[in-house]
């Protein structure tokens, strides 16, 4: 008998651990996407005076909750405009570097979510990618 209680505890015990696991994966699978579009293209600072350089790159947003994606819709001129702002201020040798390019990911994610949790008092951005990135 005692055998019996003990699997029948370890059947309950498993059992809410996969509940546990469930509704940790639910959560986590709630995210949502948002897509600037058009493309963003802006210049950026070049060494040679003489040359323009631009950057033309395509930003997704992680959105902590797929319901606040109306929110980052509503804010997207403002974010966009952060976006251009980050960029210009870039000199070339970090727009044209993968680890300049990921400084600039993390600085246009930084000022992103500042700008959100300013306007909205949440960060709303879990993160932020470069679908295209593109210079010359």
């Amino acid at each position: 008998m005692t055998l019996k209680r003990f699997l029948t505890a370890c059947l309950v015990f498993a059992a809410s651990l996969s509940s546990v696991a469930h509704s940790q994966e639910t959560m986590q699978n709630n995210v949502g996407y948002y897509g600037f579009e058009p493309d963003i293209i802006t210049n950026y600072v070049s060494v040679n005076n003489n040359k323009i350089g631009f950057v033309r790159i395509t930003v997704e947003l992680m959105i902590n909750d797929v319901s606040n994606v109306s929110i980052i819709e509503h804010h997207a001129p403002l974010l966009r405009d952060a976006i251009i702002d980050v960029l210009i201020r870039q000199p070339e040798q970090k727009v044209k570097s993968m680890t300049g390019r990921e400084e600039i990911r993390v600085l246009i994610l930084d000022k992103l979510r500042e700008l959100m949790k300013k306007e909205t008092g949440q960060t709303l951005v879990r993160d932020l990618f470069f679908a295209k990135y593109l210079y010359h």
